[in-house]
């Protein structure tokens, strides 16, 4: 019997064992990283939708539509066009009609008209099917509330099952009139009015699903229920406006006082060098540099100043120059200067001040906004510079899953932002909800590959705060496949005070496609921006100025848009705060810096194996590779070449399928100090007390020491290689003279393999033969001097 059950056991071994690990009382043992990673999803994209099938809402087949990165979503539609005939009130005698569409327990509302008979709303509305709760949408003409007056002017019902369904490329429903019916639907009910309305069943590719109030995106706010729906923003087209001060003429500055220019545009102010008051005609010969954004909203102010004292300043003459009559230029070529007169302020004066302007609006540059880190377009400031662009990107922003409650009360209010080039898209906001449904799909023009798409998740305030950030993506188009449909959740992380933390998952689908293989290929032999950065370039310091008000100006811009992409929302895609010191940033960086030389240290290990015999076979090998390599120098270059080929077709196995992500281990954002996370979001200037400051400066001073030492140490190198032919040490140089001299006769009768084979056997010369004392040539280089000796 054990013989029995023994064989049988043994037959059906691979059975069971896979039975035991489907079993969910025995899971796998998960990595605690793998949250922190890109995961695969299978969502249902219009792509992989069946053709055809019936029309019907309920139960019916899907229907393919152009939207092939999202899921497909059903709304009923219901467009409020406008109303006629609508009874007047018999004390105000007048109207003051709204409409409100009613589903369930969700209700729209239009706005209220004050005395009109017929007001017109053209408003539509927009209810997910997933969240209907009744087969009756109600219409009802309502006037302002009143104590003792009915509660609506008449109504209109349709029932869900008679709705007609319009899927694109469907032609548009035409709205109708409707007779609205009393409250009680007695046969003798009196006509009250009409009103024009359009109701179908669509899904969010319909024409009218951006514009639409939606139910999933509606909260109550102060007094009234309102909807912030998704929108498409553009960036403001912005400008490098160049003021080249040249001289000025007839300055009547206190006695003794240096003069100066100082312009100003809006709140960016600027101002050239002190001038001493030699003469009355000074010369400055400097550029005033300033971000202007179209439509021109404000004028350059330029104002001749004196100094009179440290924190005094004198006006000697003022002017202001409208943005229309500047010159535009396209590239670098010199613009025609111009004398302006200067309004005179204060005392009389003899004679009027002039000064000698170039001034130009720059229009063969990049405004840049965005660090050239994370740069989503290139293309210059004038259109007539713009390439055709070489492909498109499509996003299908999907859902988002797990989002942690971010309001006092529990709730989250999430909406997502996408940015790429000038264009910016905001989906609907989606109330209350841990896992927001969006399926909305946006398309970008591709000017260059090698640009950045960001996405970032937030949380609405509704006006009472700002908006807390959930997390953020950025996808690199040049680490995509051509024409393939990405589908994946990406991890949203944040870091916080205490800590990193997950917020959420974002689910994306997103496709590149190329129009113009051969100018793509071409774009990656071009320069990043266009070629006025590198003919006329500006200074680090002059970047960072004016990327700065570049972002405050787009902050700004945005922010008066309805509604509103909020300052921080726009402070948070552009990265404003990269800039700021991090000591985890600095560890970080140190290790990218190591990580990427320690293949060349690894490979200096093994030579140093290879040279030291650890391996005796690989050591032959190298031995007969050198003899064939000096033997047939014309091998040297094609072998390396293929080397390099083969180790990239090796490496293609290992790719990656997935697009790049936020490594937190690199990032130093697991392991990270509690008060180093507290130093990154300090504000500037600092809040902390004194003694955390003086803490916090101490390690710093220890941090930057230990850096001076190793740039301490490189300099000390490169010092040593100069003070060979520098005399200073003038016996070392006699040395290494004569050495030269005796290297050159021997070089010149000796053939170059000869010297090459002797060289490669000595270096590879067996561990019996070598000294553990450091080589001639290495005491010699360190008894070289350096400039350290003479340093304080």
């Amino acid at each position: 019997m054990d013989c029995a059950i023994a064989t049988l056991f043994w037959h059906r071994k691979k059975q069971l064992i896979k039975i035991i690990s489907n079993l969910k009382y025995f899971p796998k043992k998960m990595n605690p990283l793998d949250e922190y990673r890109i995961k695969d999803t299978k969502p249902r994209l219009g792509e992989r939708w069946p053709h055809g099938g019936g029309r019907s809402w309920i139960g019916g087949d899907k229907i393919t539509t152009t939207y092939d990165l999202v899921e497909q979503m059903f709304y009923l539609y219901v467009r409020v066009v406008k109303a006629r005939d609508l009874p007047t009130n018999a004390v105000t005698g007048g109207c003051d009609p709204y409409v409100e569409v009613k589903l369930g327990n969700y209700k729209g509302k239009t706005q209220r008209f004050e005395k009109k008979t017929s007001p017109e709303w053209n408003q539509v509305f927009a209810f997910s099917k997933d969240k209907i709760q009744s087969s009756i949408v109600e219409i009802f003409v309502r006037e302002k509330e009143m104590v003792g007056r009915d509660d609506y002017l008449g109504r209109v019902d349709f029932d869900l099952n008679e709705v007609p369904t319009r899927l694109p490329p469907d032609s548009p429903l035409a709205p109708q009139w409707y007779r609205l019916e009393e409250r009680r639907r007695a046969p003798e009910s009196r006509l009250r009015g009409e009103v024009m309305l359009a109701v179908w069943i669509g899904s969010q590719a319909d024409e009218a699903f951006p514009e639409a109030w939606h139910s999933d995106a509606a909260a109550v706010h102060g007094d009234g229920v309102f909807s912030v729906r998704s929108k498409v923003y553009v960036s403001p087209k912005l400008w490098y406006l160049r003021v080249n001060v040249i001289e000025a003429q007839d300055v009547e500055a206190a006695e003794a006082a240096p003069v100066f220019v100082k312009g100003q545009v809006g709140n960016q102010v600027c101002k050239t060098k002190l001038f001493p008051n030699r003469t009355a005609n000074p010369v400055w010969n400097e550029d005033l540099l300033f971000v202007i954004a179209e439509p021109f909203e404000e004028a350059l102010v330029l104002t001749v100043e004196s100094k009179v004292g440290p924190t005094r300043d004198e006006v000697v003459g003022r002017m202001s120059i409208p943005m229309h009559v500047l010159e535009r230029r396209m590239d670098h070529r010199p613009v025609h200067s111009r004398w302006f007169n200067l309004d005179r302020l204060g005392t009389e004066r003899k004679f009027s001040t002039r000064v000698h302007l170039r001034a130009c609006l720059e229009g063969g540059y990049h405004v840049l906004d965005e660090s050239t880190l994370y740069i989503s377009d290139q293309r210059p400031t004038a259109r007539q510079l713009w390439k055709q662009p070489i492909g498109i990107v499509e996003v299908g922003i999907l859902s988002a899953n797990a989002l942690l409650p971010m309001k006092a009360r529990g709730t989250t209010d999430a909406y997502c932002v996408a940015k790429y080039g000038h264009k910016w898209v905001r989906t609907r906001t989606i109330v209350e909800s841990f896992s927001p449904t969006w399926n909305e799909q946006y398309t970008w023009e591709v000017y260059d590959p090698c640009t950045l798409l960001t996405l970032a998740v937030f949380d609405n305030c509704h006006l009472s705060g700002r908006d807390s950030r959930i997390g953020k993506v950025r996808i690199r188009l040049s680490t995509l496949e051509t024409d393939k449909i990405y589908t994946h959740s990406y991890p949203l992380l944040v870091l916080h005070p205490s800590g990193l933390k997950k917020m959420g998952e974002l689910q994306l689908a997103f496709r590149f496609t190329c129009i113009s293989l051969t100018q793509m290929i071409y774009l990656y032999s071009r320069p990043l921006l266009p070629k006025t950065h590198y003919i006329q370039a500006f200074t680090i310091s002059q970047l960072d100025k004016l990327r700065y008000e570049a972002m405050n100006i787009v902050a700004s811009r945005l922010g008066r848009a309805e509604p509103p992409l909020r300052k921080e929302v726009v402070e948070y895609m552009l990265d404003v705060e990269s800039h700021m010191w991090s000591m985890r940033r600095s560890k970080a960086n140190f290790f990218r810096i190591a990580s990427f030389f320690s293949g060349l240290v690894g490979t200096g290990r093994w030579v140093r194996q290879v040279c030291e015999w650890k391996n005796p076979i690989t050591t032959v090998l190298v031995h007969v590779l050198l003899c064939i390599l000096v033997c047939y120098p014309e091998l040297v270059l094609p072998t390396g070449f293929l080397y390099m080929f083969f180790m990239a077709v090796w490496n293609l196995r290992l790719r990656d399928s997935q697009p790049p992500h936020v490594d937190t281990k690199m990032s130093w954002a697991e392991g990270v100090h509690p008060d180093e996370l507290d130093e990154e979001f300090d504000t500037f200037p600092t809040s902390r007390p004194q003694d955390v400051v003086r803490m916090r400066y101490d390690r710093l001073r220890s941090v930057a020491g230990r850096i001076q030492s190793v740039v301490g140490d490189m300099a000390t190198q490169g010092e040593r290689f100069l003070a060979l032919l520098s005399w200073r040490d003038p016996r070392a140089t006699t040395i290494f003279l004569l050495f030269c001299l005796c290297a050159a006769v021997v070089l010149f009768v000796t053939p170059f393999k000869i010297v090459t084979l002797l060289l490669g056997l000595f270096l590879l010369r067996h561990p019996r033969f070598r000294s553990k004392m450091p080589c001639a040539p290495s005491s010699f280089f360190r008894r070289l001097p350096a400039r350290a000796d003479t340093m304080l």
